[in-house]
């Protein structure tokens, strides 16, 4: 009998382990490589997709380690899975940004034979360091990224903790094996300046000086002025080691289009290499140290990086990786986005997971912290500073992200929109601007883009009761944003459509902060303001138009002509942005004439929502526009076409993203939208509700802002056909609305949609239900 037991715990605990061997975590459905190209393959246009990179980083981390395929061109991320090259790998990245890039700084390559001081081309790779490769080879996860090298047998391995990073060499039998950093490297453009010193034996330690004269963000126009320290450890000893530096001279270009210019690449070709320099500043220098391996032999180096001191990165670094586990700091980030993922739990197919949990793990790439481990930072004057009461952080792409991007945070990660706000009133005081920044990029007020994105985040976090920053100065620096960059006395922004309504909408944000301070009159100019979008309303036309003075119109030439006094869009797609007072834009274009051309902006699209005339999900303008419908006679409209996009616009794929990532933006829709949920206007505290893609997401809350333990949504009977909302029910209580509120959210509770192949026409529109902004 005991025997028979015995057999039976054995044959059990096997059974448990090879279920725990298949189970995934949440970490294991992130594909690094969906979006991953700057290339649409498919579509055969360069307008490019996802722009996102395949290396690994932690949750909302300061070093990206990544793979570079191409310095050069409209490459942001450093990668695209078209190349078939690689340059190298360097520490620092942005996800799925335009407009050239920047950073890619402290640029990692091993090698062997020849050294080479410059990078080669594309056509010639020989002549220079990058190396061929092979997908076939290439592995990208959470955790760690590996490749092999075709072209020196060297297998590569990548992995990253929040402010340092470490690589793993492996390598075949050679006299003469390398690893060589490239010092000047920059995506879009070059270093200003380097430094480099040994230290000892295993150590390194410098700087890299990027300014907008060599280019980077917007090639110089969007003001990128920072410099990156680095501490950097190698287990191999330094015995053969050297600099080479180029003699740049005076007056040539280091912008962008150097990287892309023979003339140029003489220069670097042409390199002195000094050997056994051990100190060394520079307009454009490498470092190498070189060895003899056996087959197969293992090296590694580890670099902390800061943006302050190069203390501050040998502090980042023995914090995060005090020795040479390699294996070690892998598991560590597994667990901090197995942690951060773990915020929205999901029941659908396996595909889906993958789509939805690599989308939540791009809305956690930015804002990253630019701060040390002790704290201390680099203000906007330049000037270094220290905060114990939050993380300083950068990179708010703010265009694009206050639409989906920080709404979702705001409820899953509210302590991260904490930080921002802290943040960029840090930024608006120690610049002297005493506003916010658009698109802020490291301290720089790059300008890029329109409106005033940080006063819709700031109004949207205050009214949720996210409020751990002070709240005066960050209305006022909200009040002085909207007199610096707003429309003029006759509420129009002369000749641009697209400033012009987002204005609007920014001064409809600043009411709504005073009307919560019981700032009542000062509130009613900004909401009177806010009606600006009636002034560009063109009768003649029937939509939306830039004005020049109040006698004259910009010529007109279509609604779907593009740059016709709008950015990145035509009158078409801008003309619906109104968030603010949904009811008024409807009243000014008449109820039928909003829907029928809302349904012919919707048929128009194309089927895999590449870039168009007509709705264009790539581009932010307008990721609202599917939830108007909800406020049409015709609200199923809204379920069929998020679910539409849901499904045609993103997949497991490195197409998987019709459009740039930009920094969150896209995913978060996504996130949002395939839980049946999304804001038109962010501040006014409501959701818009749509068909659930998953059919479960469980919301856990951080009950340091929340009441509630967790959210859930339920999506009974979902499947492909059964795209339409039947019924639903809150708490157990049926609703007869198609819109919940941030509050209703935050106490906990179950939001579920019995789900049917037919719309429910009894089930009404916002405007008839009671909702209107």
């Amino acid at each position: 009998m005991m025997k028979t037991i015995n057999r039976l715990v054995l044959v059990l605990l096997f059974s448990i382990r090879i279920f725990l061997s298949n189970a995934h975590e949440l970490v294991d459905y992130v594909n690094p490589m969906i979006g991953a190209t700057t290339l649409d393959n498919i579509g055969n246009t360069d307008l490019g997709l996802g722009k996102t990179f395949p290396g690994v980083c932690t949750p909302f981390g300061l070093v990206q380690l990544s793979p570079d395929t191409k310095t050069g061109g409209d490459n942001g991320s450093g990668y695209s899975y078209h190349h078939t090259t690689i340059e190298g790998f360097s520490f620092t990245h942005m996800s799925g940004i335009g407009w050239y890039g920047d950073l890619g700084n402290f640029l990692v390559m091993p090698t062997t034979g020849k050294l080479h001081t410059f990078k080669g081309t594309e056509e010639n790779p020989d002549e220079g360091y990058r190396s061929r490769f092979s997908h076939e080879t290439e592995s990208a996860h959470i955790d760690k990224y590996e490749v092999k090298l075709d072209d020196y047998d060297i297998k590569v391995e990548l992995t990253a903790a929040p402010r340092s990073g470490m690589i793993r060499f492996t390598y075949p039998e050679h006299e003469e094996s390398r690893i060589q950093i490239d010092l000047a490297r920059r995506i879009g453009g070059t270093s200003t300046e380097q430094f480099v010193e040994v230290v000892d034996n295993h150590i390194i330690r410098g700087w890299m000086k990027c300014t907008p004269e060599n280019g980077g963000w917007g090639n110089g126009a969007g003001q990128a002025n920072y410099t990156i320290y680095f501490y950097c450890l190698f287990s191999r000893p330094l015995v053969d080691f050297g600099i080479w530096s180029a003699d740049i001279p005076e007056g040539i270009s280091r912008k962008n289009e150097s990287n892309d210019d023979e003339n140029y690449y003489q220069y670097v070709r042409n390199a002195v290499i000094h050997p056994q320099a051990k100190v060394m500043e520079g307009k454009h220098l490498g470092f190498y140290t070189q060895f003899p391996t056996r087959k197969d032999e293992q090296v590694l180096m580890k670099c902390g990086i800061s943006f302050v001191s190069i203390e501050g990165a040998q502090k980042n670094l023995e914090h995060d990786i005090p020795d040479w586990d390699f294996n070690k700091v892998s598991v560590c980030t597994r667990k901090m986005w197995n942690d951060a993922l773990s915020k929205i739990k999901i029941e659908g197919n396996e595909s889906d997971k993958t789509t939805f949990y690599t989308a939540l793990y791009h809305t956690m790439i930015d804002p990253r912290c630019f701060s040390d481990i002790d704290g201390k930072y680099i203000g906007a004057d330049n000037k270094v500073y220290q905060t114990s009461t939050f993380t300083y952080r950068t990179i708010f792409s703010g265009w694009d992200v206050f639409r989906s991007q920080f709404p979702l945070q705001t409820i899953i990660n509210p302590d991260l929109v904490n930080d921002e706000i802290n943040s960029l009133i840090q930024i608006a005081e120690k610049s002297g601007k005493g506003y916010y920044p658009r698109w802020e990029f490291l301290n720089a007020y790059s300008g890029c883009m329109v409106g005033n994105p940080a006063v819709s985040v700031l109004t949207d976090a205050y009214q949720k009761g996210i409020q751990n920053y002070p709240v005066d100065k960050s209305i006022q620096y909200a009040i002085n944003t909207v007199r610096t960059f707003g429309n003029n006395e006759d509420g129009y922004d002369s000749g641009d459509l697209s400033k012009t309504l987002e204005y609007a909408y920014s001064d409809w944000c600043v009411g709504t902060l005073l009307r919560s301070q019981n700032r009542v009159q000062e509130a009613d100019i900004y909401l009177k303001k806010s009606k600006a979008y009636r002034n560009v309303w063109c009768d003649s036309v029937k939509w939306f138009r830039a004005r020049l003075s109040k006698e004259e119109w910009l010529p007109w030439k279509g609604k779907k002509v593009h740059w016709q006094g709008c950015i990145e869009s035509n009158n078409y797609q801008q003309g619906w942005f109104v968030p603010q007072d949904i009811e008024g834009m409807i009243q000014l274009m008449g109820k039928k004439y909003f829907e029928e051309e809302l349904i012919e902006f919707f048929n128009g699209a194309d089927d895999d929502f590449k870039w168009g005339d007509y709705y264009n999900h790539p581009n932010e303008p307008n990721h609202h526009v599917p939830f108007l419908l909800n406020y049409t006679s015709q609200p199923w409209l809204t379920q069929y076409w998020t679910r539409k996009i849901c499904r045609n616009a993103y997949n497991n794929t490195v197409n998987g993203l019709c459009g740039n990532e930009d920094v969150g933006q896209m995913s978060a829709w996504y996130i949002l939208a395939a839980m049946g949920m999304h804001p038109i206007c962010p501040g006014n505290n409501t959701y818009e509700l749509t068909s659930p893609l998953v059919n479960k997401a469980t919301i856990e809350l951080d009950n340091r802002y929340y009441k509630g333990k967790r959210f859930t949504v339920i999506a009974r009977n979902n499947s492909e056909e059964n795209v339409y909302i039947q019924s639903i029910t809150l708490n157990g209580k049926k609703i007869n609305r198609l819109w919940i509120t941030h509050q209703e959210i935050t106490q906990g509770g179950v939001l579920e949609f019995v789900m049917g192949k037919y719309p429910n026409k009894q089930l009404k529109g916002n405007l008839s239900s009671g909702q209107s902004n």
